[in-house]
């Protein structure tokens, strides 16, 4: 079936270099890749939910994390500009991301909620976290876009 089969990806995935961001969804969720557009549409809460219905759960890290750096970049926004632009979303009724301080506790969520979603360092993605495709690479191959 897809799932063991994306499960099986975790190896080869593990060798790519640590500096690679990868997209981690939910072992239940069907997606298996997006376009760094549709991406960076979900991470700015414009997108809430998946095909299929089920809502989108951002999980972040916290300022000082490498993904945190990262996901600015997608966003093409500076720290304080995240800051705002999230307050005035929250204002309006959109859930703003879950951060979260650690990898671990990143992991517990990815598994928690059907619809998380969530950037992580290669290095610390981990079974049952699913990577899946940006662009229609994964994170060790050329033109794959988070670094």
């Amino acid at each position: 079936m897809l799932v063991p089969l994306l499960a099986s990806l975790i190896p080869a995935l593990a060798s790519a270099q640590s500096n690679d961001i990868a997209v981690v969804v939910n072992q239940n969720n069907l997606v298996i890749n997006v376009s760094a557009a549709e991406l960076r549409k979900i991470f700015a809460g414009e997108r809430s939910s998946w095909p299929g219905g089920t809502s989108i759960k951002l999980l972040t890290r916290g300022r000082g994390a490498r993904e945190h750096d990262c996901l600015l970049g997608l966003l093409q926004m500076t720290e304080t500009e995240y800051e705002h632009y999230w307050k005035e979303r929250s204002g309006v009724g959109t859930e703003a991301p879950v951060t979260l301080p650690s990898n671990g506790m990143q992991k517990e969520a990815v598994q928690a909620f059907r619809g998380a979603i969530a950037l992580v360092q290669m290095r610390d993605v981990r079974s049952p976290m699913r990577v899946i495709k940006v662009e229609g690479r994964f994170p060790n191959q050329d033109g794959y876009p988070l670094h």
